[in-house]
């Protein structure tokens, strides 16, 4: 029988602003509800940014983050993730800064620099509610998402050695997964870890099938099948396609508002517990079950909701 499916829930994201969906969570009050509802439909893990309350920026404080991590904890007992990817142009010491704080059992890891285009969006896009939008989104252009063998040696040093903290490693194209088989190489990185396979950023790996399936083969081929759990993200319209297939291949799966704001062609989600439920019923009607938090926890060997800092 197939391993029950570990759903991760992406409930607000640094990428899209405001004024493109209602229904983004901003508030520390949005994010939290919007964390509940999701594990309450069935999502195991929920990863975490944070956004400035009164303009929905991406916020790295960690002020901030604990205005709903203590929320989230008392309400569910879904893994908490937070986010190291933080903001497009912060540092890495702010993009780690609530982690360290916090010290949660997950955080994300992105295993590699790259061109990071988020600027397409304009074309769709023409007004904006705050002024940072259009000024981020046209910023892409010219932009790399910075994560060198220094900074990501840091994190795993810093947070994961430190804390205890596992990582969710996103991999947005093949030599990414290379990278991680040298920190595997190092001893810097333990199994089971757990790869994140992202598709379809501009900059990254396409969002076509075979690039997904030759990914999972190299990961097998780099790691062995039995030393890690392997999960896919796609952005935009390919988010159900893509979650549904890497259940389908005996994979793991993420959604949320991070990857896309909509629940259909042309319709937009009106909460992340929507996206949760719609794959989650895909998902049973495939014939598999969908993973409780403490069976993810055991799975991903994190330390447990009790060793945590909020």
């Amino acid at each position: 029988m197939p391993k029950p499916v570990i759903i991760t829930c992406a409930v607000t994201g640094g990428i899209h602003t405001p004024s493109m969906s209602p229904h983004l969570p901003v508030t520390p009050s949005e994010i939290a509800t919007a964390s509940i509802e999701a594990a309450e439909a069935g999502a195991s893990i929920i990863h975490l940014h944070a956004r400035d309350p009164k303009t929905g920026k991406p916020d790295h404080k960690p002020e901030t983050f604990k205005q709903f991590l203590q929320i989230i904890k008392q309400s569910s007992d879904a893994v908490v993730n937070i986010s190291t990817g933080g903001g497009l142009g912060m540092t890495i010491d702010e993009r780690l800064k609530a982690a360290i704080s916090a010290s949660p059992e997950m955080a994300s890891l992105n295993m590699g620099s790259m061109n990071f285009g988020i600027f397409p969006m304009l074309e769709k896009y023409t007004e904006f509610k705050h002024d940072w939008e259009k000024p981020f989104l046209e910023m892409t252009r010219d932009f790399i998402f910075p994560n060198t063998f220094a900074t990501i040696e840091h994190a795993l040093i810093n947070l994961g050695e430190k804390h205890n903290t596992r990582f969710e490693f996103e991999c947005y194209d093949l030599g990414h997964l290379y990278n991680v088989k040298y920190f595997v190489d190092k001893g810097l990185i333990k199994p089971p870890f757990f790869i994140q396979m992202v598709m379809g950023i501009l900059g990254g790996a396409g969002a076509d099938l075979e690039n997904l399936i030759h990914m999972h083969k190299i990961a097998d081929r780099l790691f062995g099948s039995e030393n890690y759990e392997w999960s896919v993200l796609a952005a935009g319209r390919h988010q159900m396609p893509f979650a549904t297939q890497s259940a389908m291949l005996g994979g793991n799966l993420r959604v949320g508002l991070e990857d896309s704001l909509y629940i259909g062609k042309g319709e937009l989600a009106k909460s992340n517990a929507e996206q949760v439920e719609r794959i989650r019923t895909i998902i049973e009607n495939l014939g598999h079950t969908v993973a409780t938090p403490d069976e993810a926890r055991e799975r991903l060997n994190l330390k447990g909701r009790d060793r945590v800092a909020f």
